[in-house]
């Protein structure tokens, strides 16, 4: 039952971190475009405008995916509670690595996002303040 415990904290550890980072930065953006922490791309990075839209859409995206990837973890590591070592051992792996996808895959979004948004120099298109 112990290594159960210890897995499924492992299987839930990227959706809570996502969770956590999600409410932040849809709250509250890093206030200066910085080299240490933030959605940073090159597009995102160009002027402040992009920096908090993009900070604020991966925000919205984290936290979501969050969500469900704790539930679509959670479901499969209650189904082995009573399994053997090697079969936590698996579904654990098998989970973590299907993590993976949804990681990865936001930052496609938030750059097509960006690029419907904003043009190439990073000004808004449709003209200022919309």
């Amino acid at each position: 039952m112990g290594y159960w415990i210890f897995m499924t904290c492992m299987c839930l550890l990227v959706p809570g971190i996502l969770i956590a980072v999600g409410s932040v930065f849809r709250n509250k953006v890093p206030k200066d475009i910085n080299p240490i922490y933030g959605y940073r791309t090159a597009m995102s990075m160009k002027n402040k405008d992009t920096w908090e839209f993009a900070n604020i859409c991966f925000g919205k995206l984290a936290w979501k995916w969050g969500l469900i990837m704790l539930v679509l973890s959670f479901i499969p590591m209650l189904a082995v509670i009573f399994a053997s070592e090697a079969v936590v051992s698996t579904v654990g792996s098998i989970l973590v690595a299907l993590q993976l996808i949804p990681l990865l895959g936001m930052i496609p979004v938030v750059e097509r996002a960006l690029k419907k948004e904003f043009n190439q120099n990073g000004t808004r298109r449709g003209g200022e303040g919309k």
